[in-house]
């Protein structure tokens, strides 16, 4: 396959792995929808779903990197989703005095500079594991 190809390629596969990780993080909110507050201006949440967005595409760069066929890279990226989805729901437990998904919901920008912070950084320790 041409570069020009598997460029496009890759960047479809990329697009339906950062939508469908997307629509799964949406449905482990049960207080909000996404997209419903970001329409009414809740910072926090929107400061959430972009370290989402970032940290799905930093693991799906490592994957196209290290993967020598695209179903790897979709295999790698779906995996990624999961460890990711993981990661929130590790950091909505270990926070005792709050639930992220309420104060998120509240508009704490803090918490959701934090969200960002943790989808972001475990991004790269995901991405680097990827082999």
């Amino acid at each position: 396959m041409g570069p020009y190809v598997a460029t496009i390629v890759y960047f479809i596969i990329s697009i339906i792995i950062v939508l469908t990780g997307l629509v799964l993080f949406e449905n482990m909110t049960r207080k909000y929808k996404d997209m419903e507050e970001v329409k009414k201006g809740n910072m926090a949440v929107a400061l959430s779903i972009i370290g989402k967005i970032i940290g799905i595409c930093i693991i799906l760069s490592f994957a196209i990197y290290n993967s020598n066929v695209i179903y790897e890279t979709i295999i790698w990226g779906a995996f990624g989703v999961v460890l990711q989805m993981i990661a929130y729901w590790l950091f909505d437990l270990f926070t005792r005095n709050f639930s992220v998904e309420e104060q998120l919901h509240k508009n704490n920008v803090a918490v959701g500079i934090m969200s960002l912070g943790v989808s972001i950084g475990l991004a790269f320790v995901i991405g680097a594991s990827i082999t």
